[in-house]
């Protein structure tokens, strides 16, 4: 079995994430993995509001190898950010005979010596860089609702009518 992770705050799931996902065909399952608690900082929605987001995000892809995974949930210390490493360890145990490949994005790559145990990461897993092909982030999208601008545009259907209900980003 061959997985690919793909975690990200999903703050919110934007178009250029699926279009990181639609080039994943190849792999018989794509994980997404909303971060719990941002290693550097970031501010973000609630975890639940992202998973929630997420899964809507997911069903609204016409892909059938995309599921999402709530390990950091399991693997979260409060006041601590869940590792890469620890993250793609955890998966490596439950998924034993996987092949497994840690997906990232061009500016995640420029920054990959300061993920912890970095040389280690390398050494146990496959590390792909994928850049969208659609140049759409998320905070593109938080921008747009700041500015009461229409997102359609910008992320998938379920995800627009998850932030609506809601009244995030507002």
């Amino acid at each position: 079995m061959n997985i690919a992770v793909f975690g990200s705050a999903f703050n919110p799931p934007s178009l250029g994430h699926k279009s990181v996902i639609e080039r994943l065909t190849h792999y018989d399952k794509v994980l997404l993995v909303p971060s719990i608690s941002h290693a550097w900082g970031k501010k973000m929605l609630s975890y639940e509001d992202r998973i929630e987001m997420v899964s809507a995000f997911i069903n609204d892809l016409p892909l059938n190898n995309v599921e999402i995974s709530l390990i950091e949930k399991e693997l979260y210390v409060p006041e601590q950010s869940v590792t890469t490493f620890s993250l793609l360890k955890k998966l490596q145990e439950l998924n034993k005979e996987a092949d497994i490949t840690f997906i990232i994005g061009p500016d995640n790559l420029l920054k990959f010596d300061k993920f912890s145990k970095a040389d280690e990461i390398i050494k146990r897993w496959n590390v792909m860089a994928c850049p969208e092909t659609l140049p759409v982030r998320s905070t593109d999208i938080r921008n747009a609702i700041k500015k009461g601008e229409d997102i359609t545009h910008l992320t998938t259907q379920g995800v627009q009518l998850y932030i609506k209900a809601h009244h995030l980003y507002e």
